[in-house]
């Protein structure tokens, strides 16, 4: 096959998702009985399409000798929780022309521009929040479903490692778009959120990506101490 007129960037953009995709389907078949093995998994599988895919974040020149970092395996930090429909938090920018959400789910009524790393920015429909039982008391953050693009799921969040350990601009925890997806009981209204598979967004590799940032009602008051870090 012969594949001209930088088709190729589009074929191996298809094979990336498919790859990370197929990775999180492995994930949430090996995390209903063991959730270590199936983080042991992602690391390595992720550590692999990272350091060789040609749609990897990494710059080209560091791919070779990429290596992951991450927190040890928590099981403290993975929950599974209701998802809650709540009114939005209106960003100064909010509309109410929300795009059409999808079949059979009632339409939110509000949508939001969520900051960008570079570049105009997002538009994101509050969909709902969690409440997320941590050690302490519990905390809040919102969750959102991409208005355009490919649609689905999305959860960033800010914590106080923000800047030292990790990027600061945060980290996601869900992005169904790009198949970052851990599961949940939809019929019961639940979701599964387990930190220690938090993950950077292209951006914190190389500032020429664009990457939609946590808003302020997901900053977190305390360190996250799970999943990817920067050191």
């Amino acid at each position: 096959m012969t594949v001209g007129d930088g088709s190729a960037d589009w074929l191996t953009l298809a094979d990336w998702r498919r790859r990370l995709a197929q990775l999180y389907g492995e994930v949430r078949e090996r995390a209903a009985t063991d959730p270590g093995s199936a983080w042991d998994h992602w690391r390595a599988t992720r550590d692999e399409l990272y350091r060789a895919h040609p749609q990897s974040p990494v710059p080209a020149a560091d791919r070779g000798a990429f290596r992951g970092n991450y927190w040890p395996y928590d099981a403290g930090l993975r929950f599974e929780v209701d998802v809650a429909v709540a009114a939005p938090v209106v960003a100064p920018d909010a509309t109410t022309d929300a795009a059409p959400a999808p079949r059979d789910v009632p339409s939110p009524t509000i949508r939001l521009s969520l900051p960008m790393s570079t570049g105009e920015a997002l538009e994101f429909t509050q969909i709902a929040e969690v409440r997320i039982p941590f050690p302490g008391r519990p905390r809040t953050l919102a969750l959102f479903w991409m208005a355009g693009y490919a649609g689905g799921l999305f959860l960033p969040f800010r914590d106080a490692t923000n800047g030292a350990s990790t990027y600061g601009a945060g980290r996601y925890l869900l992005d169904t778009a790009k198949g970052a997806d851990l599961g949940g009981d939809p019929s019961a209204g639940r979701l599964v959120l387990d930190f220690n598979f938090a993950f950077h967004p292209s951006c914190a590799f190389d500032s020429h990506w664009s990457c939609p940032l946590a808003p302020p009602e997901n900053r977190l008051d305390l360190a996250v101490e799970a999943g990817e870090r920067l050191s």
